[in-house]
């Protein structure tokens, strides 16, 4: 991401500059403008970020959000009871999905954290992460004063490697963090700012 503050794009509306990256992705600036920074709820919701957020560990977001609805076909629309009952035959058909990203250990881990999640009571995961947001902290104003991890991220991705989830690391738990909008890292001046939370 850049290290600029907000960008006027060519709607005339200020954004984050990742949001307007090559003005052809459309998609992408759907996302900075309507999903990142915003709260999510739910078991199956919180479930999807944290597959996605592993899935994109090394690779670019935009390779994953463009493949969002390949993962969602691909993991029962990412239903914890569904993904939870996966066998060993659904991994050998998601290792030959063209949809998705076909890495055996995210796929591995995604089944796995399925599992993990199952095994708590409704409602325990949304509550789980949602007991680490941090107390609010002043706006951003470039994305040099975003942090790639921080106390709350770490103790997150700790107490749920506890509870037997995978690939959720402090950098991976903060992005969850962001994507779940636990936090809002919208720069100042950006337009979605004070309408992320």
């Amino acid at each position: 991401m850049s290290g600029g503050g907000a960008v006027v794009g060519p709607d005339g509306l200020p954004r984050c500059p990742w949001g307007l990256e090559a003005e052809s992705r459309a998609d992408y600036r759907a996302y900075h403008d309507t999903e990142w920074g915003r709260p999510v709820h739910g078991d199956d919701a919180i479930y999807e970020r944290i597959c996605l957020e592993a899935f994109q560990s090394g690779l670019s977001w935009l390779t994953i959000l463009r493949r969002r609805e390949g993962f969602r076909t691909a993991f029962a629309g990412f239903s914890i009871a569904g993904v939870a009952a996966f066998t060993d035959a659904d991994a050998d058909r998601l290792l030959a999905d063209p949809g998705i990203i076909r890495n055996r250990a995210k796929i591995a881990a995604a089944m796995a954290n399925a599992q993990a999640a199952a095994r708590l009571a409704p409602g325990e995961l949304d509550e789980l992460v949602w007991s680490y947001a941090p107390e609010p902290r002043p706006v951003p104003r470039t994305f040099a004063d975003v942090p790639a991890i921080t106390p709350e991220s770490t103790a997150l991705a700790k107490d749920l490697k506890k509870r037997g989830f995978r690939f959720v690391g402090p950098t991976t738990a903060y992005a969850l963090m962001q994507a779940c909008g636990l936090v809002n890292d919208h720069l100042a001046g950006c337009h979605v700012r004070g309408t992320a939370s």
